[in-house]
């Protein structure tokens, strides 16, 4: 459930996002109309992992 909604009632996202839209269809698979490599790309970009430490990350960034 969105914690925040403007004023015509649809929820705040950030501007890469603007109208994203997701939906389940009857046979249980999930539509979109944004490209999977996009929205990875931009998860990639601004959420950190949390299973994965910084000692880990640090490693990773050597290799």
């Amino acid at each position: 459930m969105p914690k925040k909604l403007n004023k015509k009632g649809k929820p705040m996202v950030h501007e890469e996002l603007k109208g994203f839209d997701i939906t389940v269809n009857e046979f249980g698979q999930m539509e979109s109309n944004f490209n999977v490599n996009k929205l990875n790309g931009f998860l990639n970009e601004n959420v950190e992992d949390k299973k994965i430490s910084d000692e880990q990350l640090d490693k990773m960034e050597e290799e």
